[in-house]
């Protein structure tokens, strides 16, 4: 299906008066916020304290990182899914290699994904298993969003300062439905690699998603069971839900209706 360039996400820049809670700057912030994660599921974030020195020494590391001999990268392994080394793989896109570095609250994931000399998919469409994703890339744009049925928008010309935040299947079953976890790929072409660093936000053992009951009423029921986070996670890279699309394994798990359009 084509990229439409016309649709743009919204630009939010977060300053640090409108990070004051309580303040008038933060009520609107905080709208903003939620009706992009509701419109789209996604939203691009200007910060620039994180400045242009700090985000170039960080790929440079990565670029390092991804240096490193095959046999070396292979003993960085961890039985979580995307914990550890991921090489390219039918599974997510032969052109991606990754790095999973974790604790138990949050997962950074060092990705390159690799030149094609044609228009090929980089990461294959999916949406987010952790709760959300800051993704930051470096230069070479790639990434794309899924607005309707079909109809992709790439997000390029990102500014400097930005970074891309998504809503995952938790943070979607959290709301009740109301937030969007959008599907989202990576294509590429071209003759250089796409590095990006992404932080995932991965509660620990023992974690419920559970929808909170000022989100639940006559006009909004329950749309999905509580769930442990991390028996969602598993289920979600299992056997079990390889044949199910990314898009509708959050139903699959814990749907208690019948599935519903975004």
């Amino acid at each position: 299906m084509g990229v439409n360039a016309k649709i743009e996400v919204p630009v939010i820049e977060f300053c640090s008066s409108d990070l004051e809670r309580g303040t008038d700057g933060w009520h609107h912030l905080c709208k903003r916020v939620r009706e992009a994660c509701e419109t789209y599921g996604c939203f691009e974030v200007v910060y620039k304290r994180v400045s242009k020195k700090v985000r170039e020494e960080m790929f440079g590391l990565v670029k390092e990182l991804v240096q490193v001999p095959l046999e070396r990268k292979q003993k960085n392994a961890s039985p979580l899914p995307y914990h550890g080394w991921v090489g390219p793989c039918s599974q997510v896109s032969l052109l991606y290699e990754g790095f999973g570095l974790g604790d138990l609250l949050n997962l950074c994931g060092l990705m390159v994904t690799h030149a094609f000399g044609e228009y090929e998919s980089g990461l294959f469409a999916h949406t987010e298993k952790p709760v959300s994703t800051v993704i930051c890339e470096d230069q070479v744009s790639g990434l794309e969003i899924e607005v309707k049925d079909g109809q992709w928008i790439k997000l390029s010309n990102l500014s400097p300062s930005s970074f891309v935040f998504v809503v995952g299947d938790p943070l979607k079953a959290w709301s009740n439905g109301r937030l969007k976890a959008v599907n989202h790929r990576v294509m590429m072409s071209g003759d250089k690699d796409r590095y990006s660093i992404a932080t995932f936000a991965i509660p620990g053992e023992g974690t419920i998603i559970k929808a909170p009951k000022e989100l639940i009423d006559e006009q909004h029921p329950q749309l999905y069971k509580d769930f442990n986070f991390m028996d969602f996670f598993r289920f979600a890279f299992s056997d079990r839900a390889k044949n199910i699309e990314s898009g509708q394994q959050l139903h699959a798990f814990a749907s208690l209706s019948p599935p519903i359009s975004d």
